[in-house]
């Protein structure tokens, strides 16, 4: 097959130098999530970011217009994550528990991979372009419908604010839990340690679902 063939999808297939395009730019919106996560988005710079993946600061306009722009890159591309993979969830799981079990798993599997991210959500977003910040906020309020959606159904006489003060305390413990135990112990978590934290966020996270409010 000659470079300019298509593949049995109807799309080329990628060369060895998209592949490795398209990899560093992985590379760069990881490395500046752990950082800015960690340092904060104003004491990180472009030289930060680029010598943590082996190259300058300069390589990074090759995929990004800026700092501002790899941040909206970053907070746009989780949040997508995190709504697509709730859709998915809902569009699979017609049995209501079984909805809500992978709804919580699927939120603490991220929270625990993805801790610096977390802070970056909360602490960075007036950072964003505005255009940014609609999409991110608009991807937001969607993933809450689609808890609130299901929360409702064992909840019927919960009114709106009851629904999203209890989705929020979800969030809130586990965000809270996963990105306070990554910076008290430092070291990861053995394979045997990870399953035992997610196992007891996801309990937590159920008997707050559970509860009946008083």
């Amino acid at each position: 097959m000659s470079s300019s063939t298509v593949d049995y999808t109807g799309q080329r297939p990628r060369t060895r130098r998209q592949a490795e395009k398209e990899q560093r730019y992985r590379n760069l919106l990881e490395a500046a999530g752990r950082l800015f996560g960690t340092h904060g988005y104003a004491s990180v710079t472009l030289d930060d970011i680029g010598s943590s993946v082996g190259v300058s600061g300069q390589a990074i306009y090759r995929h990004f217009k800026g700092k501002q722009d790899l941040l909206g890159h970053l907070l746009v591309e989780v949040s997508a994550g995190l709504l697509e993979g709730a859709q998915q969830i809902q569009a699979e799981e017609a049995d209501i528990e079984q909805r809500i079990d992978r709804l919580v798993a699927f939120h603490v599997d991220f929270a625990l991979s993805s801790p610096e991210i977390i802070r970056v959500q909360e602490q960075e977003m007036l950072q964003l372009l505005e255009a940014d910040q609609r999409r991110v906020r608009r991807m937001q309020r969607e993933y809450i419908r689609i808890w609130t959606q299901v929360l409702g159904t064992i909840h019927p006489q919960a009114s709106r604010i009851q629904l999203r003060t209890r989705i929020h305390g979800i969030f809130g413990l586990i965000n809270s839990t996963a990105h306070s135990l990554k910076h008290s112990y430092g070291d990861p978590p053995s394979p045997e340690e990870a399953a035992e934290i997610s196992f007891t966020l996801t309990s937590m996270a159920r008997a707050t679902i559970e509860c009946t409010a008083l």
